[in-house]
């Protein structure tokens, strides 16, 4: 459950995005990342003290339902299961280019089917084997991350063979913010979209022994993770390469490990990034079906994605994800430039309209349970109600900037259209077969800790069938 939280956090977009932000920001990218991580940390600690007093099936969707009402869990809902079917075609179209750089003669499309067929399989055999292929996949990318600080640190501290030590690259290419302080704040948007991901471990929990002391042990620890892994590795990046140069922007930490005379660096940094996107391709079909499973519980989904393999699968579920993720894959070979762009444009903004979702529903369940059950409040968000609010100005704040900058403008109007859709999906159904009221999710028990402890699987939870 650590490494599902750790590698849903790093992304292919640590790897090669930040580069995009290092070349906008200068060195300062650091102040941006850590202003992202901050935000994103608020945001889980919120989301980890409803799934410990209250784990259920679906998450920050249902607590948004009971919060906020019908309408609202709907649109989080879908919003967020729309969300990872586009990163399952982004992600397939991104592994297939890697395999091509190996494979030339392959068409991408091949390639990235390929992948599609491959991890779907994985995780249509059961939810353990999705959680031991993410176990290995973000071993690797925590493996790496933790080389590349200790190869950095060595080179800084002058102990690496021809190093000469300090970090004068963060002052000696125009200042340490060259492009002013206004660049800095505008690369915090894109900033919390690589650190999207963290959230899926209130998901996976569901289908672990001990949901409540998962979720408590992975978030408490989520600060260290954050700082050390995405503010650390892009200090080492500013400070051994010049931020202004082309290979930085391109591939900032091959740029590094290209600095230090490492071998092979391109073949290296092409299999670590590989890697980074399996991962979010396994972690997309696993989290876009159980989002598809949890709507079905309300009625907000339709009810044939309920039905269940033997081993506790929800099939139908991967499948609806991953036909969408084949169509998408296709529209990149044969409209790239037109509806595939399209796709990666409209779910630009939607994780921060879910993430303003989990802040808005904390503040409500709180309060609620603060009257109704205190004793449920194990794990708290810290100085409540006072951070909770300015964790939602943030969060408005970074939307209102996307909606601004010139960058991101067309990303947010898209998924303002997507939300907007899915708003319209909710009326439809609403006057064709009216809205049941916003009642509790089925509860997510518990069992003990021991060797003999089946796996819990989504066949126990009340009112799903079996296939």
């Amino acid at each position: 459950m650590n490494l599902i939280a750790l590698g849903g956090v790093i992304g292919a977009g640590l790897f090669v995005g930040s580069g995009v932000v290092i070349q906008s920001t200068g060195p300062a990218a650091v102040i941006s990342f850590l202003i992202a991580g901050l935000i994103t940390v608020l945001i889980m600690r919120m989301l980890a003290e409803m799934t410990v007093a209250k784990p259920a099936l679906g998450s920050f969707y249902v607590y948004a339902r009971e919060a906020m009402g019908n309408r609202a869990g709907f649109a989080v809902g879908w919003m967020y299961w729309y969300f990872f079917v586009i990163v399952v075609a982004v992600e397939a179209v991104a592994g297939g280019r890697i395999l091509q750089l190996w494979l030339p003669g392959v068409p991408l499309w091949v390639l990235s089917l390929g992948l599609l067929v491959l991890l779907t399989g994985t995780n249509m055999v059961s939810a353990r084997s999705y959680g031991e292929f993410e176990y290995w996949f973000s071993s690797i990318k925590v493996v790496a991350i933790i080389v590349f600080l200790v190869l950095g640190a060595l080179y800084l501290f002058g102990i690496w063979p021809g190093s000469h030590g300090g970090v004068s690259n963060l002052v000696s290419h125009g200042g340490f913010a060259p492009l002013g302080i206004g660049a800095v704040l505008a690369a915090v948007v894109p900033c919390i979209g690589f650190y999207t991901g963290a959230e899926i471990v209130t998901i996976a929990a569901a289908e672990s022994a001990e949901p409540k002391k998962a979720i408590a042990k992975a978030m408490r620890s989520i600060i260290f993770r954050v700082v050390l892994f995405y503010v650390g590795s892009v200090f080492v990046v500013v400070a051994v390469k010049a931020w202004n140069s082309p290979e930085t922007a391109v591939s900032p930490y091959a740029s590094v490990l290209d600095v230090l005379g490492v071998p092979a660096v391109a073949t290296i940094m092409n299999g670590i990034v590989l890697t980074a996107v399996l991962s979010c391709l396994n972690s997309a079909l696993y989290t876009s079906s159980r989002m598809l499973f949890a709507l079905t519980h309300h009625g907000d989904a339709p009810r044939a994605f309920t039905r269940l393999s033997r081993s506790g699968v929800p099939r139908r579920a991967i499948l609806a994800g991953t036909v969408v993720g084949y169509a998408s894959v296709i529209a990149a070979y044969t409209s790239p430039d037109v509806i595939f762009q399209f796709l990666v444009n409209s779910y630009g903004a939607v994780a921060l309209f879910v993430y303003l979702a989990i802040a808005l529903a904390q503040v409500t369940l709180r309060r609620r349970l603060q009257r109704e059950d205190p004793g449920k409040l194990a794990l708290k968000m810290w100085l409540f109600p006072w951070l909770s609010y300015a964790t939602i100005a943030l969060m408005v704040l970074v939307i209102g900037a996307m909606a601004m900058l010139p960058d991101t403008r067309s990303q947010f109007w898209l998924s303002a259209v997507t939300l907007v859709l899915i708003l319209v999906g909710y009326e439809v159904r609403r006057r064709r077969g009216g809205t049941p009221p916003a009642a509790e999710a089925p509860p997510v028990e518990e069992s003990p800790a021991t060797p003999d402890t089946p796996r819990p699987s989504l066949r126990n939870t009340p009112g799903t069938d079996l296939a």
